[in-house]
């Protein structure tokens, strides 16, 4: 039995689907961003999405990533204002950020299973970690809609840290803040690469969830164990027995 279990979110607990290429969600955001002394058009709004996006990632420090950087996109809505002469501060622009989230998504919702794992782990003595390619500003606000914020004994978020998973860093930085043996601590996620193959050269074992999610897989799949139909109930049995 493992002391240290550490999560992925989307496809793992979490079963969601958005859509950021849909064009309602460009004329509605485009519309928003007018309404406020911003006036864009939908395919100049997405144009200036992207160069501003990636404008963020190169400015991301080396020394805060080995591979893969992850920006804050707050600062991506925000520039759409200022870039516009329209002041806005963090506040303004996380909110029109989770506008972005809400008119991008389909729906979102947990997967069956996800209450009674976290009542094992917390009932065994162990503690649960997330660790999620994902941004703040979205991602918070979801698990707390959700109700499971408070499962967790700690949360760590890409865009806080300025790297994803694969990124060994990543890894590091949770293992390192808690003190964890990678020997102790499992990894649970949908991916192969980001997920299994990070955990994997971090030195951790991991359990593969295979959702609609997941990706294709492409090369060998490094998971200690896996649960080909995603389930949360059977990954339960895996690890406890239960």
């Amino acid at each position: 039995m493992y002391k240290n279990y550490i999560f992925d979110l989307y496809g793992t607990l979490v079963d969601i689907n958005t859509n950021e290429y849909k064009t309602s969600l460009w004329k509605n955001m485009a519309l928003i961003y007018s309404m406020g002394g911003a006036p864009y058009k939908p395919s100049e709004l997405k144009k200036d999405y992207s160069r501003y996006l990636a404008e963020q990632i190169q400015a991301i420090p080396a020394e805060k990533y080995t591979t893969n950087p992850e920006p804050q996109i707050e600062y991506v809505f925000q520039r759409l204002y200022t870039a516009k002469g329209v002041e806005c501060d963090l506040a303004l622009a996380a909110a029109t950020g989770r506008t972005f989230r809400a008119l991008s998504m389909k729906f979102i919702h947990l997967y069956d299973g996800v209450q009674e794992l976290f009542d094992t782990i917390h009932q065994s003595g162990g503690k649960a970690y997330l660790l999620s390619n994902a941004q703040r500003i979205f991602t918070e606000p979801e698990i707390r809609m959700l109700g499971i914020y408070d499962l967790f004994d700690d949360i760590m978020i890409s865009s806080d840290e300025g790297c994803a998973k694969p990124d060994i860093m990543f890894y590091r930085r949770i293992l390192e803040k808690h003190g964890l043996d990678p020997k102790e601590s499992i990894m649970i996620g949908n991916d192969y690469k980001t997920d299994i193959r990070g955990s994997y050269e971090a030195g951790m074992d991991s359990l593969y969830l295979h959702t609609d999610i997941s990706p294709e897989i492409k090369g060998e799949l490094l998971a200690k164990y896996k649960v080909m139909d995603g389930s949360l109930i059977e990954a339960r049995k895996i690890l406890f027995g239960a």
